[in-house]
């Protein structure tokens, strides 16, 4: 059974790595302060959170277990929120996003016309 657990947690780890390097390589590649966010707040938290989570089934330990679940918690609670807040910042201060986008829906509710 140990052999087995050390599998899946190893794939879990794996698996979480990924998701942070594609959220890292999201920050510095795509193109506007929008996008950016978007990886980093996405893929980032879903990295962190399925280490978290292999962080849990390896200690097997109730402690560790709630500590990590609530970690997991903190951060699908609180990083969609505060991308959501600083991309809204981001806008109200002037950063327009990137040609690629087609629709800006926040342009008629921050800048209504007169």
């Amino acid at each position: 059974m140990s052999a087995f657990v050390d599998i899946i947690v190893g794939l879990m780890l794996i698996t979480g790595a990924l998701f942070s390097l594609v959220a890292s390589v999201g920050v510095l590649r795509l193109k506007d302060v929008y996008m950016r966010m978007h990886a980093a707040s996405k893929a980032g938290t879903l990295g962190s959170g399925v280490m978290l989570l292999a962080l849990a089934v390896y200690a097997g330990e109730l402690s560790v277990v709630t500590r990590a679940i609530a970690g997991v918690v903190f951060f699908l609670l609180t990083a969609p929120i505060s991308a959501h807040l600083l991309a809204k910042a981001a806008y109200a201060v002037g950063y327009r996003p990137c040609a690629d986008t087609k629709i800006d829906e926040l342009k008629t509710v921050m800048r209504p016309k007169n």
